[in-house]
């Protein structure tokens, strides 16, 4: 992922910061995981997958 990309782009929900994880962008204040394919973050909520606190560690 793009260093430059990971400092713009944000949570299409809460505008917080994404984080990158295992082709993932997680957001740790909605729990949610954004997924990425063919490089492309899909920021779409209903693409999102739930997660739980333990899981982006």
């Amino acid at each position: 992922m793009d260093n430059y990309l990971l400092k713009i782009i944000t949570c299409p929900i809460c505008n917080g910061k994404l984080t990158y994880n295992y082709e993932e962008l997680i957001c740790n204040i909605d729990f949610l995981a954004y997924p990425i394919k063919n490089g492309i973050p899909i920021l779409i909520e209903n693409n999102a997958r739930k997660i739980s606190i333990n899981d982006n560690n």
